[in-house]
């Protein structure tokens, strides 16, 4: 998901970027451990965690600039990692659970809110969109009063997706750095695209269904989506570093490592923390932490947040394609483990950072967050390395 920039918006001069480019080099080949504590032992004994292990192995000049995980065990114990460098700029650590932008895995968040709205009879899975948000979904070859909130949820409306339209190249994010789009504007450039397919034929990922569950939410409420949010979920768990930015809000709250994104022209790693995260909305703006997203799916999970039947709902699965290893409910992947039994969560990469998360029904968990997306790195081994990781974190003994 992203946006045209000007160049003035871009790092100012040459010199400057040499310097960064300077300082993120040294960071980087020093190691660029990040911890706290009192300790010499701790961070001896973080060393040859296998998880840091891990994590050390995403960062590094050909990688990704920085790295942050939290880690639930089986026996309840919670563990905050990172790696690589925070600020490329000034060499500064990785925060431990800092906060950084989600992307996709905002989309849990919204399923939830619509699955609270149908528990409350205000939203029904299997109505239209039509009859929600009548005339809006009018794309060639779309007939609305076939698609299905669950389908939107599920992802199996056919609708296309807009960040298709807004980013055909990874370089085409750039100029949207700092551009506001309206949820109305994303779904106008939906509407724009060739032809969706008919609905309910197959499971095809795309942030236009989340925009209208979310303008859904709103229809039905008459309240903002970011409040919904906010008092439904974020308020209900008491999640302390986790929040909606309002519109026209670039900046990212407290403690948080910088987000990088590889301009192609110049080979150049840009910083991207500041940005308009709005095209994303209710598919991808939220901002939060590792560790809170553990807590938010293991709610979830524990029925604290919907009751049975739309948790049910929830975790009624489709394919996502013919031999994979994860499914999709509504708002959730399901992944198979080489343990044994399965982990669910969801993802997001949003640019400067990239999500992965995974939670068991007994309370494991994992979020692993890096500070750019896969388009921005050179060693592409990096995202073999970064789901193995996540699976040795939940397989662990």
């Amino acid at each position: 998901m992203s946006v045209h920039l000007s160049e003035r918006d871009r790092l100012s001069s040459g010199r400057r970027r040499r310097a960064i480019a300077a300082v993120a080099a040294a960071a980087i080949a020093a190691g660029g451990l990040a911890f706290t504590g009192p300790a010499p032992a701790a961070q001896a004994e973080l060393r040859h965690d296998p998880v840091q292990q891990s994590l050390d192995k995403l960062v590094g000049a050909d990688r990704h600039p920085g790295a942050l995980a939290a880690v639930r065990d089986r026996h309840g114990r919670t563990r905050y990692y990172a790696a690589g460098v925070g600020d490329l700029r000034t060499g500064a650590k990785v925060p431990l659970n800092g906060r950084v932008r989600i992307g996709s895995a905002s989309k849990m968040f919204a399923a939830v809110v619509v699955l609270q709205l149908v528990e409350e009879g205000k939203v029904r899975l299997d109505a239209s969109v039509e009859s929600y948000l009548p005339g809006l979904v009018s794309g060639k070859g779309v007939d609305a009063t076939k698609i299905t909130v669950r389908q939107l949820l599920q992802h199996t409306s056919g609708l296309p997706d807009y960040t298709d339209a807004m980013f055909p190249t990874r370089d085409a994010i750039l100029p949207y750095q700092h551009v506001y789009l309206a949820p109305r504007d994303l779904v106008d450039l939906a509407n724009a695209m060739p032809d969706g397919v008919p609905a309910g034929e197959h499971w095809s990922y795309s942030n236009t269904n989340y925009v209208l569950a979310g303008l859904i939410a709103q229809r039905v409420t008459g309240r903002p989506f970011n409040e919904l949010v906010t008092d439904r979920v974020i308020r209900r768990i008491g999640l302390r570093d986790t929040y909606v930015p309002e519109a026209g809000d670039q900046e990212i709250r407290g403690r948080h490592p910088h987000g990088y994104q590889r301009d192609g022209a110049t080979d150049e790693l840009l910083d991207f923390t500041r940005m308009d995260p709005g095209w994303g909305w209710a598919a991808g703006q939220l901002i939060s932490t590792p560790g809170d997203l553990n807590t938010f799916v293991r709610a979830l999970l524990q029925g604290r947040l919907l009751e049975p039947a739309q948790l049910a709902e929830m975790r009624t699965t489709v394919p996502v394609g013919p031999g994979a290893d994860q499914s999709y409910g509504l708002g959730l992947f399901r992944f198979a483990l080489s343990c044994g039994g399965f982990a669910w969560g969801h993802g997001g990469d949003i640019p400067g950072y990239s999500t992965s998360n995974a939670v068991t029904d007994d309370g494991r968990a994992v979020t692993v967050v890096v500070t750019s997306l896969r388009g921005s790195v050179k060693d592409q081994s990096v995202e073999t390395d970064r789901s193995a990781l996540v699976e040795a974190a939940l397989c662990k003994k």
